[in-house]
């Protein structure tokens, strides 16, 4: 609970559904330096709310190993919890809590809402963690793919983020009892914090000057952490063909960290050292930041597991009316961008795309901020994903 996506995607949703009468025990496993950061922010989140939250200590090493031990954490306060008072329900996500839900279901007949927020084990070969040539993630990979199947058939419900996983699930064939009931909820965005029409025009000047940007500049911005399943080099090497036919562009990169790898990613693509601006910022002043740039830029790893993502970042840059440079093959953001007029994807990532966007940003931006805003109500909004669950709360518990 204590990293930023606990705060954003799992809290506002549990605090939204205390309304329709339920109550909540949050069971999280969390790293300690961000508890000791990040506890009484989560507590104060939580305070005029129906919940309780019981943090265990995340165990990272040894591999494999910690993980069973964090399994066997988490039996042990479901167990104890049960005695004083027994789940109506228990709500997991994939990999490690959805074996504990499972656990629930068997054993004491809970029923089970399976979300699935990513295909898990695919996530750890896609993104390298895993390597099947090492004979232990290959049994962990069949486990973990077994468990995930399993879990899909003995839920009460299951829950995904995109179109493209429900389909991609309803087509498992060795899955029993297809079609199995598969919602779609995206990941939401706080539409009332990320709201053009909220930015303060003093604080927005601010920024332009210690940032040393002129209201000339044509600035493009990226949101969130670099690396992983964000494509640095990428979008460096697009941000330099950009940079080659506009010559006043900007790069704004608001992120939380690893300022120097930025800079250093920049330099290597050959990017004006001067054009580059980094800053970390709270929450609240993300809108701001995002508010001075005409577009904003992310690539994503395209890979199979990738179709199971909804990216937060994409949610709340809509919500701010503003377009888009970003890839296919990452769930179904393809299809929200091109549906709905909001930015420009590309089909690959080359030399030849590149220039081809690059061209289209020499013209006037053809987009509308208001459709797009619009549209970011419509997808992401909190309000929807709320009722959403209710909706499918009320399908594994009749009567709520």
């Amino acid at each position: 609970m204590t990293d930023p996506l606990g705060q954003s995607q799992v809290i506002p949703y549990l605090a939204g559904l205390t309304r329709f009468g339920y109550r909540f025990t949050i069971l999280s496993f969390d790293k300690p330096e961000k508890y000791a950061l990040h506890k009484n922010e989560v507590e104060n989140q939580i305070a005029d709310f129906p919940i309780t939250w019981k943090s265990i200590t995340y165990h990272k090493n040894p591999p494999v190993l910690s993980g069973i031990y964090d399994l066997m954490l988490m039996k042990k306060f479901i167990r104890k919890a049960q005695k004083n008072e027994p789940f109506d329900m228990v709500h997991a996500r994939t990999g490690i809590p959805a074996l504990a839900a499972l656990w629930m279901k068997k054993k004491f007949g809970t029923p089970f809402l399976n979300d699935i927020r990513g295909f898990w084990a695919d996530e750890r070969i896609d993104g390298g963690m895993w390597h099947m040539g090492n004979p232990v993630y290959k049994v962990l990979y069949h486990y973990f793919k077994s468990k995930e199947k399993e879990c899909i058939e003995q839920a009460d419900f299951n829950n995904c983020l995109t179109g493209s996983a429900q389909k991609e699930i309803l087509s498992w064939k060795n899955i029993k009892g297809q079609p199995r009931p598969v919602s779609v909820i995206s990941c939401s965005a706080d539409v009332a914090l990320f709201d053009p029409a909220n930015i303060d025009p003093a604080i927005r000047n601010n920024f332009l000057h210690q940032l040393h940007i002129n209201e000339s500049d044509f600035i493009i911005s990226y949101l969130g952490s670099i690396g992983g399943w964000y494509l640095t080099k990428e979008m460096m090497a697009f941000c330099k063909v950009l940079q080659d036919e506009i010559p006043n562009t900007v790069f704004l990169f608001i992120s939380p960290g690893r300022h120097p790898e930025i800079r250093e990613a920049a330099k290597a693509a050959g990017i004006l050292e001067s054009s580059i601006k980094i800053i970390s910022a709270r929450r609240k002043e993300v809108p701001v930041l995002l508010s001075l740039s005409s577009y904003s830029l992310f690539f994503i790893k395209p890979c199979y597991s990738k179709m199971a993502s909804s990216p937060t970042k994409h949610g709340e840059i809509m919500a701010m009316g503003i377009p888009v440079i970003t890839n296919a093959g990452v769930g179904d953001v393809k299809e929200i961008v091109l549906q709905n007029e909001a930015g420009y994807v590309l089909e690959s990532l080359n030399g030849d795309e590149y220039r081809q966007v690059a061209e289209k940003l020499k013209d006037p931006n053809p987009f509308s901020a208001e459709k797009i805003r619009a549209a970011a109500l419509r997808i992401y909004s909190l309000q929807s994903a709320i009722e959403a669950y209710h909706k499918v709360y009320r399908a594994i518990l009749p009567g709520t």
